[in-house]
Parts: C-alpha cells; sequence; structure tokens
C-alpha cells in the first residue's frame, strides 16, 4: 500500500468515525450554544473553547504516542505532561522506551528548552519544535489559548461527516509566537468541541490537519468546574505524505503538583 493510499484510507476512517459515534452530542453545553455567524457570537465560541479547556491550576497526564514515518519502523513512546496553568509553566517528560527516558521539555517565561540526557546538554526550541520527533507540537498539549493569540473569522455553516460545523479561520496577532500562524478550525455547532483543525504556513501552504474523534472531561479542583480535554488526538503530516502521530492521553490529574517541579533541576534529577 503506497503512503497516499494509507493516507487517504486514514482520513476517510477518521471521517467515518465522525459520522457514526455519538460523543459530541453527549458532551453539549447546558445552555444553547452561541451562533459563530455573528461577531459577538463568534467572540463567544472562542471564548467557550478556551474556558472549557482551561484549568486555573496544576495538570499531569499520562500521554501514549504513537509515530508512524514513511519507510521506517512505527514509534511507541510514552510520556508524562505537567501543567502549571496559572503561571503558564509546561513540561515533558519521556519515560518510555528505554532509549528515550529522561529526554525532556520544560517551557518556562515563554522559552521552550529541550534536555538530552546523554549529553547533559539544554537546548532553547521554537514553537515549532517537534516533540520527541513527532507530528506533535507542544501546544497539543496545553490548554487553549484561542481569544489570546489568534483572530478568528467566520467562514461558513456546513457539514463535516454527519455533524453540523461552522468552519473558523485564525490568523496569529502580532508578536505571537505559534506553531502555526494560519489555522482553520471545525467547530461541532451543538457542542463547541473542535472535530477538526488545519494548520497553515504564512505562505498559505497547508503544513498539517489534526482530527479530535474523543473529548472527554474531568472535575478540577482548582476550578471548581469540568475541565475538558481531547481524549484522542491524530495528525497528518501535509508535507512529508505518510508521516502521522496518534496522541492518546490516558490518565488525567489535577491535584497540586509540587512546588518546585518546572525548573531545570526536576528534570535533571529525574532523568539520572
Amino acid at each position: 500500500m503506497t503512503a497516499m493510499t494509507t493516507r487517504l484510507a486514514a482520513a476517510l476512517a477518521l471521517t467515518a468515525l465522525l459520522a457514526t459515534t455519538s460523543w459530541a452530542r453527549a458532551a453539549a453545553p447546558a445552555a444553547p450554544p452561541p451562533d459563530a455567524a455573528t461577531p459577538a457570537g463568534l467572540a463567544e465560541v472562542i471564548r467557550v473553547i478556551d474556558e472549557r479547556q482551561r484549568n486555573q491550576g496544576d495538570w499531569k497526564a499520562l500521554c501514549y504516542l504513537e509515530v508512524k514515518e514513511r519507510a521506517k519502523t512505527d514509534q511507541v513512546s510514552e510520556l508524562l505532561v505537567f501543567r502549571r496553568d496559572e503561571d503558564d509553566k509546561q513540561m515533558f517528560l519521556f519515560t518510555k522506551p528505554k532509549a528515550e527516558a529522561g529526554k525532556g521539555y520544560l517551557r518556562i517565561e515563554k522559552n521552550l528548552w529541550m534536555y538530552d540526557p546523554a549529553t547533559g546538554r539544554w537546548e532553547r526550541r521554537t514553537e515549532r519544535e517537534r516533540i520527541g520527533g513527532s507530528d506533535t507540537r507542544r501546544g497539543d498539549l496545553d490548554e487553549s489559548r484561542l481569544a489570546e493569540e489568534y483572530d478568528a473569522t467566520f467562514e461558513g455553516a456546513e457539514k463535516l461527516g454527519a455533524y453540523d460545523v461552522w468552519r473558523i479561520s485564525l490568523a496569529v496577532k502580532p508578536g505571537v509566537d505559534v506553531a502555526f500562524p494560519l489555522v482553520k478550525l471545525w467547530v461541532d455547532r451543538s457542542t463547541l468541541n473542535i472535530l477538526k483543525r488545519q494548520e497553515f504556513a504564512l505562505s498559505k501552504r497547508l503544513m498539517r490537519t489534526a482530527y479530535y474523534p474523543r473529548w472527554k472531561k474531568v472535575f478540577s479542583p482548582s476550578k471548581k468546574d469540568d475541565v475538558w480535554f481531547p481524549e484522542e488526538m491524530r495528525f497528518f503530516d501535509e508535507v512529508e505524505k505518510g508521516n502521522s502521530t496518534l496522541v492518546l492521553i490516558k490518565e488525567i490529574d489535577l491535584n497540586a503538583l509540587e512546588t518546585n517541579l518546572f525548573t531545570k533541576a526536576w528534570l535533571e534529577a529525574r532523568s539520572r
């Protein structure tokens, strides 16, 4: 099977999943969703998407990554993701496989650093960094900041599989550093869950397509409300056709983390 055929089959399978599953309906907000076709409604849609994923406290998740690259053996890994949303801090720590265990990333004061225990060195990275060589970026496992980072434009109402969706375009705000400056979202009109996302370079070249087949909620003690997160994410590289990454968030813990966790010293100590 060619890479193009594999890519098409995966896309069709995801479209079929969106057409047949009922998770989005079950996750509908209690109040009727706003109408994104109006300027005020669009602003409210973006605000709600951000707010539902915001924790206002600490976050720990165990994630499974499956990386497929053309003409290479599939790679499987596990990593822990830590966040302190109040201070905009984030850390990744790879735990499996053994060859990758101890590698990590630390974001603090809007700077992203990568640590390699084999060399004991830290290197500064950009928001476009592929986490662990996958198609995943740091922001994929962060809280949603659409209103803070992008200006939104309503593009229209359409169908995605069996779902009625709004198509929304996003353009990065001046001075903001993001992995992709131009983004298109397909948002389920009933639930305000993002079902599909396409990301573009400034030249408008399509770089990556993402699907979010499953969303889940967990109660947050710090927020005193539910926090929503995409339990499954599928990323397709649109430049290197045939490359893709599956991310599964397997466990979530929203209790308070160690005070000094978001430091280089903490990560280095776990990597020994």
